[in-house]
């Protein structure tokens, strides 16, 4: 196979939502000003033009020995020259840009262009945003009793809310390769994962902001972050384009059900924002980590010998390998016998080395929207524990969920027996 990725990042935003009904202009409002207080825009900003982005390390003890898996060696086949250089030769800003706004990129596989010049719109200030129009509400969207006494019935629910999940075959191509056990460190795959992605998904407003923050983070563990204003309306943008989606709709009538949070939309954005973006300690350095670098970004591990820890998400992975820093290297074989992941599969476990670092095993969901995974991991944080066994349209899932005192640590799905 020829790992031919087609996908042009082409990010737009949906429409605003002026046209909106009446009686919604008071919540429109305290948004607004959630927004503009939240983003800090007046704050820090000597620091915005001047620091170096950095990052973190590792997950302790959660996730190890990740679904099974014999941890993280490094592989002999590719140099560690990216790894051993620091973050600072893997920006993205670092790769040949022309004038027109189209960034060259990509080192194993034909170079591809990934089209980047519209997000400067979300770098803008909180007033000048502008948001898609919220999903229309109805009895889709709040929980049944059945639902709040089963988390499983809840998990699955989300799963049919989703309703920006891409369709294999119509919004992308893969190509599983051959499979592999995690011991094993021959490439099993002659290309890329990802063979060809549809120009359209870029411009789905959450998936387009999503991507928007995955440059905010430096892969290496032992650096404090340090979060610019601008990363900060980035972060804000996000979660009131996702709190406009029926998953995070749901969970927010799911967690006022359940108390968590109170009956006002403030209260649980800044629940999300807190949650996925505060920083925290991991791997003896203070401020170094967030939930949403580790599960969404990944982290490279340098104590000992490196691995790859976080990195469960397909968005991460396409843009990661559009630009040659990922090697995808196959699928894990299925713990179910008898089945063989195909180009129709959206639960894949799979092994990969990103900036020459391997990832022994990892699994991710193929395809489901930003806003799908943050209602998910969210739900298993506040209502499951470590193992949530859920079904997920036709899979069977155990949803690991470890936390790092009050934090979410890691969150990621397994195939359940």
């Amino acid at each position: 196979m020829e790992g031919l990725i087609k996908g042009l990042v082409n990010a737009a935003l949906g429409g605003d939502d002026d046209d909106k009904r009446n009686e919604d202009k008071v919540e429109q409002q305290s948004r607004s000003s959630w927004a503009n207080v939240v983003s800090g825009d007046k704050d820090d900003e000597e620091n915005s033009n001047s620091r170096v982005r950095h990052t973190r390390n590792e997950e302790g003890n959660s996730e190890r020995n990740e679904e099974g898996g014999s941890g993280g060696s490094q592989s002999s086949r590719r140099p560690q020259k990216a790894v051993n250089e620091g973050y600072e030769s893997n920006r993205p800003g670092d790769y040949n840009q022309s004038n027109d706004g189209w960034e060259t990129v990509g080192k194993k596989h034909p170079k591809k262009q990934v089209r980047k010049d519209n997000w400067d719109n979300f770098k803008r200030p909180a007033e000048e945003q502008e948001y898609s129009n919220e999903v229309e509400h109805n009895s889709q969207m709040v929980p049944t009793q059945n639902e709040l006494n089963d988390l499983g019935q809840a998990c699955n629910k989300l799963w049919e809310l989703d309703y920006n999940r891409l369709v294999p075959g119509k919004d992308y191509e893969i190509d599983c390769g051959e499979g592999k056990k995690t011991y094993q460190k021959q490439d099993m795959a002659e290309g890329s994962l990802f063979t060809w992605l549809s120009e359209d998904v870029f411009r789905k407003p959450t998936i387009s902001r999503f991507c928007s923050l995955l440059d905010n983070y430096n892969p290496h563990e032992g650096y404090k972050e340090q979060v610019t204003p601008q990363e900060k309306q980035e972060q804000v943008a996000f979660i009131e384009e996702i709190c406009r989606t029926a998953p995070i709709q749901y969970l927010y009538e799911y967690l006022c059900s359940k108390g968590i949070v109170s009956e006002g939309h403030q209260e649980f954005k800044r629940l999300l924002t807190s949650l996925w973006f505060d920083l925290y300690g991991r791997g003896g350095t203070s401020s170094c980590s967030s939930a949403f670098e580790h599960v969404f970004v990944g982290e490279i591990k340098s104590r000992g010998e490196q691995s790859v820890s976080g990195f469960h998400n397909w968005l991460q992975f396409y843009m990661e390998e559009a630009k040659g820093r990922v090697d995808y290297q196959g699928y894990i074989f299925p713990r179910r016998r008898g089945e063989t992941p195909d180009s129709e599969t959206q639960l894949l476990t799979i092994q990969f080395e990103w900036n020459g670092v391997l990832k022994s095993v990892s699994s991710t969901m193929i395809g489901v929207s930003p806003e799908f995974e943050i209602a998910l991991y969210t739900l298993c944080f506040y209502m499951g524990g470590e193992d949530n066994h859920v079904e997920l349209g036709p899979y069977y899932v155990n949803i690991k969920c470890y936390r790092l005192g009050n934090k979410l640590g890691s969150a990621f799905p397994i195939a359940d027996e």
